[in-house]
């Protein structure tokens, strides 16, 4: 009877190591992001290391810009972590990304857009909400407000883009502020300035801060966002896995908890 115990308890280790062989290994995936697509990129990561037993780690870097800033070189600790790790994804405008493909920093054929986010202007707490429910009126509100605030990168470039579509750059001016680093709401929370304007998803449910509505009619131009599999990466087939996640049908509910819109294919 002891033999037969020991036999069975052999089969069992046996069977046990034999399944852990051949169980599928959890990877941990690096995603370096910019910042007007790492809300949508945490909810997206979330939801696929639940799905997968994975673990994505969601890194955001002000080198990874747009607009403007993407003809200013990558600060030394981006360049390293592009080109020896760890990284494994990388997501920006598409401007950005194409150059980095340019580089030979990205594997060919991988990158695609994933994300649009909208522009949105909010106020600092305890101030009146403007009126922008209309071109005229947003045009209005711009011009009645002390000062204004906006970033240099993707959202900053559309919204300066529409207010000289709208003939009053030279009048506003005077009272713009142009933010170089960081979410335009936290300047706008520590008073720099009384309007500030970028994208919607990192503005809402900012502290200190009151969220207005998204810009009207053609001056909501969206900042896109592309991601692509880095050459570095140590983890090319999970993290080619994430990136056909992050343009499936099933990530548009979680894109659009964070404010934002799936890129259309």
């Amino acid at each position: 009877m002891a033999r037969h115990r020991k036999f069975a308890a052999a089969c069992i280790l046996g069977f046990l190591a034999s399944s852990l062989q051949s169980a599928p290994r959890a990877a941990e995936i690096i995603v370096l992001t910019n910042q007007g697509a790492t809300p949508g990129v945490i909810e997206l990561a979330n939801a696929f290391s639940r799905s997968t037993g994975h673990k994505v780690t969601v890194i955001q870097d002000g080198g990874l810009a747009g607009g403007a800033a993407v003809a200013d070189p990558l600060s030394p600790a981006l360049n390293q972590r592009l080109d020896r790790g760890p990284a494994d994804l990388v997501t920006a405008n598409p401007e950005q990304i194409e150059a980095l493909a340019k580089q030979g920093k990205i594997v060919p054929g991988t990158a695609v857009p994933f994300v649009v986010a909208g522009l949105g202007l909010s106020v600092r707490t305890g101030l009146p909400k403007p009126d922008i429910s209309t071109v005229e009126a947003y045009k209005s509100a711009l011009r009645a407000a002390k000062s204004i605030g906006y970033s240099r990168g993707c959202s900053g470039t559309h919204a300066a883009e529409g207010i000289a579509k709208l003939g009053i750059a030279d009048q506003l001016k005077p009272k713009t502020v142009l933010v170089d680093a960081g979410p335009v709401v936290e300047y706008l929370a520590r008073g720099d300035f009384d309007i500030g304007i970028q994208q919607t998803n990192i503005m809402v449910g900012a502290p200190r801060t009151e969220y207005v509505g998204p810009l009207p009619g053609f001056l909501n131009d969206p900042c896109p966002s592309s991601v692509a599999l880095l050459k570095v990466s140590k983890e090319p087939e999970a993290s080619r896995a994430m990136i056909q996640f992050m343009i499936s049908p099933e990530a548009a509910p979680l894109l659009r908890k964070t404010h934002v819109e799936p890129a259309k294919p």
